[in-house]
């Protein structure tokens, strides 16, 4: 069984796992359906930016770690579904920073993509930031990420074999996966409630991430066409969605990069332990349902005028100052990726926009505390993540290229 039948099977099998934990999710998921299906049949060129199974099926994770450690074995688990880490993200750079960096970990050639675009973005506690946590915090932070074990040593090394060669055998595929997919469950045992109580005050990120023993998945995320409407149709079905939808506006022309929207996390049922050792019920609001729509990838030109459209106080209104209204001339100003073959049949974009997963992120949160003043000091990079979990990180922009030329 090849990597991409097994990344196939790992995704599949998380949604129905999720969706088993998270009932609203599995609701998302259907009306993405179902706006997708209704906006093909509207607009006969809809599936220029993907097939309609290709688009239906698929889905994004995320995930968070504690440690770099720890994002070397999601590197090496991952490697054997043929998703390789793509990018760089810092959070803490973001509107509304975030205690984290990140990079997400897809396939990255174009016929992988085709045949199972799972992709899964991962987010690791930027401990060594003064900004969020003092030295006494960060050295019991650490401590404690360095006496749990998020994954069992035989799944890592399992994976490492079956990435060195390019699959496994079809009675390895079930259990491999299985195994794979309860690393990521959400855990029944009991939750320090002064531990989780004084990390939520620096973050509720950085309590959801080291305030637990397990990883789990914070949501999976299903693509739409059009998620304007998929918006109205979940809050026409009685479920809050967040405020705004997080990305670029609402406009004439082609769509670019991505828009993200989700329903409120849910306040789920968790079990807590008290200082006198006892265990009672609470809640936790930390996972929620995310959807998304992809546009055309921005070159780095693109992307200047993107950030420069998006500093305007009113974007949508000043949208086509910065970006034309029709393929050809995006193409042809060098805005935007287009096959050669056909400039005016978009690169969909693949990757993630740091604004708007923190602003996701701070969107579901019912509080959170900024960050203290001062320079940031860290040395936290594309390079030094690279470095510490032994893998490559690609440049998007080098993969869209790729694809153009192609």
């Amino acid at each position: 069984m090849e990597t991409w039948q097994l990344r196939a099977q790992f995704a599949a099998a998380l949604s129905r796992m999720y969706g088993a934990e998270v009932p609203a999710y599995d609701t998302l998921v259907a009306v993405s359906a179902e706006v997708n299906a209704d906006h093909v049949q509207r607009h006969p060129q809809a599936e220029r930016l993907g097939s309609l199974a290709r688009v239906t099926a698929e889905r994004h994770g995320a995930i968070r770690v504690g440690s770099a450690e720890e994002l070397t074995d999601v590197a090496d688990l991952f490697s054997a579904f043929g998703m390789y880490p793509v990018g760089f993200y810092d959070l803490r750079t973001a509107a509304s920073p975030v205690p984290v960096v990140s990079t997400a970990f897809r396939p990255i050639d174009p016929d992988e993509l085709a045949r199972n675009p799972f992709r899964v973005f991962t987010s690791m506690l930027a401990t060594a930031d003064p900004r969020f946590f003092n030295p006494d915090l960060r050295s019991r932070v650490e401590t404690f990420l360095s006496r749990r074990r998020l994954f069992a040593p035989d799944l890592i090394s399992t994976a490492r074999r079956i990435a060195a060669e390019g699959g496994c055998p079809t009675d390895e595929a079930a259990g491999f996966v299985a195994a794979a997919v309860a690393s990521f469950a959400l855990s029944g045992e009991p939750i320090d409630r002064g531990w989780y109580e004084e990390l939520s005050a620096v973050s509720a990120v950085a309590a959801d991430i080291a305030g637990v023993r397990s990883t789990h998945i914070n949501h999976l995320t299903p693509r739409v066409l059009d998620i304007d409407a998929l918006q109205q149709a979940m809050t026409d079905r009685g479920i809050t969605m967040i405020d705004a939808i997080q990305g670029p506006p609402a406009v004439a022309g082609p769509k670019v990069l991505l828009r993200q929207t989700s329903f409120r996390a849910l306040a789920e049922p968790r079990r807590f332990r008290d200082a006198d050792g006892s265990v009672s019920e609470g809640t936790l609001r930390v996972r929620f349902g995310e959807v998304e729509q992809r546009g055309v990838a921005l070159t780095p030109l693109g992307r200047e005028r993107y950030d420069a459209a998006m500093a305007e106080s009113d974007p949508a209104a000043t949208w086509h100052r910065h970006f034309p209204a029709d393929d050809a001339q995006m193409c042809a100003d060098g805005l935007a990726y287009y096959h050669r073959d056909d400039p005016t049949r978009p690169v969909v974009y693949e990757d993630f926009l740091p604004a708007s997963a923190a602003g996701i992120f701070r969107s579901n949160l019912d509080r959170d505390t900024p960050a203290t003043g001062g320079p940031d000091e860290t040395q936290y990079s594309r390079q030094w993540m690279a470095d510490r979990i032994g893998h490559h990180i690609h440049d998007p922009y080098e993969l869209y290229e790729k694809v153009a030329c192609s």
